[in-house]
């Protein structure tokens, strides 16, 4: 009986590969990767390959929605194959010149009742992205896309490096989902997710010895709600799962609504034999277009900020001008000013506060709470930005005053309404010459190309949490061998780094107590991308640190023109390269908690001599010169949980 049944399931497997027809191909422009298409019984799904080795494989395709379904029963009509090549600037990102190449195929199916879908396949040669679009047949003028069927099948002994999806309007004052949750562990597929719904993007995932694969999506707008990954099936397959009901206090659907012919966000997949195609891709502004043209030219830069150190109680107008005084010294073209300050610095004095910043040649970013009725936060301003009346009055002030620029904070979702308020504020903004961070939010989809007065966004567990618990700072060194090939690899990300404090409180006798050494902490001004970068520096820091620390904090830049990966994986090392100008600054962090030597390849910088921050055996950061040698490579010692910079 149980060879009649391993007989029955082998003439079972022959037949659905006969059933399956391969109906399109395509190969990146290095013919390295490939991507098929397939049809199964009125099915579509999808194979990727890189260097012949099967990256996802058998990964369904298809959409629900109110026209009728488009997963099954599918008839192919035809494909054409097209070749594509853009170059465009970026003026705010990890890269300013991007020259993009890739191969596009075009497929066109029809359901039972006539009604086209359309899949667009680009792959270049670190991305594969996909689209649909639908049409109607009898000439409808919107559709509602009820469900995507998009999914990811990796191969067996993949494991993960991914955040669990929060549950709504859970965490501090209800404000969750805001993509702050732990990274999995290089954990096995299948196992349930901490809450069981699914993880957020992007995804990150080791595929053993081939390779790994980073999940994500880019052009997300008002047309559509962010997405997610469901659960693991036990075989490896994720799908697209949209928001789920309560999130933003049940406030707007969780499905997609459009006008026809409707064209959905783009699914991103970047993969390599190592992290670097993660590191450098940018795919998430490969396949988006500028909204609308920026209303002045938005400068990125520094920032002081008291409240992530000193918390609400320096939020007065006495402690704001030790931080723009500090911001001065430092050349920092901004300061940050966080909740309260309308209840305790006051719209009047605040217009004195701006005017005491420009003396300075500072700038003022003020914090706003998105809130209107979606979740408890209590921090003002209040009911400012979630209107259109108030936010143009408070706008008008703001650019009147001076102020140049806004963080937004406690959204909580990723519904299709909730992307129309994102949107809505970076739009209105753009008419006050204002720059936008949004915080305790979704992560940037493309945005940064998108919206030209889009700066960054938090969408991270990010360094508020080294101060509010130690498990978070234990974790400090391990998180940022993480982050650049997650988070960070997709978009600009307000982490704000640089602490220089060893324990976390305005008076350092009492507060988490930091283990990272110095030079690891400066390490991350240059790891970490952020346009504009909010620095965890306190006024003591001029005294303490010396002018070698303090001369590398004056220059370090927050926008580049070049990234390159160096070396590393999770949990281990990180090692990045960037370039600003004729100007490289290369990063190293070290996530163990014992010293180590690494030799690091800089076949850019070949016979160049560096200034060189490294780990001293007190945690402090020491200085010297070091010689790349003629074949590109240096060695250098790192102190557990250390770092170095060498510029």
């Amino acid at each position: 009986m149980k060879l009649l049944r391993i007989q029955l399931f082998l003439a079972l497997v022959f037949l659905g590969n006969l059933l399956t027809a391969q109906i399109g191909e395509i190969k990146s422009p290095d013919g390295q990767i490939s991507l098929k298409l397939n049809e199964n019984n009125g099915k579509i799904s999808y194979d990727i390959y890189y260097a012949d080795s099967s990256f996802l494989d058998d990964s369904p395709l298809g959409l629900k929605t109110s026209l009728g379904d488009f997963s099954s029963n599918l008839e192919y009509v035809s494909s054409e194959i097209n070749s594509i090549e853009d170059s465009y600037e970026l003026k705010k990102a990890k890269v300013s010149h991007v020259d993009y190449k890739a191969n596009e195929l075009v497929a066109k199916f029809v359901n039972e009742n006539e009604d086209s879908l359309f899949v667009y396949f680009r792959v270049s040669n670190r991305d594969v992205a996909y689209s649909y679009q639908l049409k109607s047949k009898a000439g409808r003028s919107n559709i509602k896309i009820l469900e995507e069927i998009s999914g990811f099948h990796l191969p067996d002994g993949a494991t993960s490096y991914i955040t669990p999806q929060a549950l709504p309007m859970t965490g501090w004052s209800e404000t969750k989902p805001s993509y702050e949750e732990e990274y999995t562990l290089s954990e096995k597929l299948g196992k349930a997710s901490e809450y069981g719904v699914g993880y957020t993007f992007p995804a990150l995932f080791k595929l053993g010895e081939k390779g790994w694969i980073l999940i994500s999506e880019t052009g997300v707008d008002s047309s559509y709600p962010g997405s997610r990954l469901s659960e693991s099936t036990d075989d490896g397959l994720f799908s697209i799962k949209f928001p789920q009901k309560g999130e933003n206090n049940s406030i707007g659907d969780t499905f997609a609504a459009m006008a026809m012919p409707a064209k959905t966000p783009w699914r991103t997949i970047t993969l390599g034999e190592t992290l670097k195609p993660i590191v450098e891709s940018t795919v998430a502004f490969d396949l988006v277009e500028q909204k609308y043209e920026p209303s002045i030219d938005y400068q990125m830069g520094r920032a002081t900020w008291s409240w992530i150190v000193w918390q609400d109680n320096s939020i007065n107008y006495d402690d704001q001008i030790k931080y723009i005084d500090m911001a001065s010294m430092l050349g920092f073209e901004y300061v940050l000013i966080d909740n309260w300050w309308d209840n305790n610095i006051g719209y009047e004095r605040m217009e004195e506060l701006v005017k005491y910043a420009q003396s300075k040649n500072v700038d003022v970013l003020l914090w706003y709470n998105s809130n209107g009725y979606w979740n408890e936060a209590p921090q003002t301003p209040q009911d400012k930005m979630n209107n259109i009346a108030s936010r143009k009055k408070e706008m008008e002030w703001l650019q009147k005053i001076g102020v140049k620029g806004l963080k937004v904070d406690f959204f909580g979702g990723d519904k299709q309404t909730t992307m129309k308020l994102y949107e809505d504020i970076l739009t209105d903004a753009n008419e006050y010459g204002l720059g936008i961070t949004f915080h305790g939010c979704t992560i940037p989809r493309g945005w940064e190309k998108m919206y030209p007065n889009y700066v960054t966004s938090e969408a991270v567990l990010a360094s508020e949490n080294l101060i509010f618990g130690q498990e978070a700072l234990d974790k400090h060194a391990l998180n940022a061998t993480i982050l650049p090939f997650t988070r960070n690899a997709i978009g600009a990300m307000d982490f704000a780094p640089v602490f220089l404090n060893q324990k976390m409180s305005r008076d350092q006798q009492n507060g988490t107590i930091r283990s990272t050494t110095d030079a690891f902490e400066l390490a991350t001004s240059i790891l970490y991308f952020s346009p504009i970068q909010h620095f965890g520096l306190t006024p003591n820091n001029l005294e303490e640190q010396p002018d070698y620390v303090l001369d590398f904090i004056r220059e370090v830049p927050t926008v580049w023109d070049e990234t390159i990966y160096i070396g590393g994986e999770p949990e281990d090392y990180c090692a990045l390269a960037r370039r600003k100008g004729d100007k490289w600054y290369i990063a190293v962090v070290n996530a163990k908690k014992e010293k180590r030597k690494i030799e690091l390849e800089l076949p850019m910088l070949a016979g160049k001599e560096l200034k060189h921050l490294f780990d001293e055996k007190n945690k402090t950061a020491g200085y010297k010169t070091s010689k790349i040698r003629k074949n590109g490579t240096l060695k250098i010692e790192l102190q557990p949980e250390g770092g170095a910079v060498l510029y």
